[in-house]
């Protein structure tokens, strides 16, 4: 049997591997999901379409969410939704009830990027939720690899949520925490409980961080994430306001709140030809790799 897309990728370094989103939506579908899950669906695909164009246009992403387990069609007439911004300076996460998923089509989508929460009726404050894609039909490795974790973390009794698909299916188990945005890849069910135990607080993981499991935060530029997640690999920093990030190009430089600065190199590497997905063609393996060039660099112990 042929080796599924993410083992052949186990060695290779997730870092800079988010997809971008300044903010997420994520709304309650239960029931089977199709490739493309919006539109393929117990939702109804025009309403699907529409709030993947709403979130899309605005710089965000949406992802049907249901809970781990079996999964009957939706037949309650209320399902839940969350809603969460502010990802680049003071990250919030809303909660909200909704009889009719057209009730999403009226959010105010160019703000939820903003740091300021959403305030609308039936929104509320929620905790930290983590969500695990097992979109089966757009890759069998995140059902594979992501289900088994979903079930030991809901058993525990932590907030967790399968979800479709987040980009990356090479790293399955893929994860995003929010409200922070982190996206996570090889997640285990130490690694998810870790996540949600740091959110808790408005921190990171000190276990997510590393070339294994830390994509990065999705509002970041795929090298700018890459070089936040070298800083905190090497310095342990888990406050999700202590680094800034600024460069272009390969060049970035990474700032501490403490005066500290990193200057790096991000190179996108070329490796040897692999599937990013189950049953497609191999391509060549792209990856980031940071090292610390000039002065700056000494500033690291």
């Amino acid at each position: 049997m042929t080796a599924s897309c993410s083992a052949l990728w186990d060695t290779l370094s997730a870092w800079g591997t988010a997809g971008r989103a300044s903010f997420w939506v994520a709304l309650e579908q239960n029931g089977s999901w199709g490739r493309d899950a919006l539109v393929e669906s117990g939702l109804d695909p025009e309403i699907g379409a529409a709030l993947s164009a709403a979130a899309g246009a605005a710089g965000g992403k949406i992802l049907l969410i249901r809970r781990p387990g079996r999964h009957a069609q939706q037949t309650t007439p209320h399902r839940v939704a969350y809603v969460a911004g502010g990802l680049s300076s003071s990250p919030w996460l809303r909660r909200v009830d909704v009889s009719d998923p057209a009730e999403l089509l009226g959010l105010p989508w160019d703000e939820l990027a903003g740091s300021r929460p959403l305030d609308a009726p039936g929104f509320e404050e929620s905790g930290p939720v983590l969500l695990v894609c097992t979109n089966a039909k757009r890759d069998r490795c995140c059902a594979l690899r992501g289900r088994p974790v979903l079930t030991e973390l809901a058993a525990a009794g932590r907030d967790v949520w399968e979800c479709t698909h987040t980009g990356g299916h090479r790293f399955a188990p893929t994860g995003v925490v929010l409200p922070s945005g982190q996206v996570l890849a090889r997640v285990t069910p130490e690694l998810g409980a870790a996540a949600l135990d740091a959110a808790a607080s408005g921190r990171l993981a000190v276990e997510t961080f590393g070339w294994r499991h830390d994509r990065g935060r999705s509002h970041l530029d795929p090298r700018a994430a890459a070089a936040e997640s070298w800083v905190r690999a090497e310095t342990g920093e888990t406050s999700l306001a202590a680094l800034n990030v600024e460069g272009a190009d390969d060049h970035w430089v990474v700032r501490h709140g403490d005066g500290r600065s990193w200057a790096l190199r991000v190179e996108s590497i070329t490796g040897a030809p692999l599937p990013e997905s189950c049953g497609k063609e191999e391509k060549p393996s792209k990856i980031y790799r940071v090292a610390a060039v000039g002065p700056a660099s000494r500033q690291l112990r």
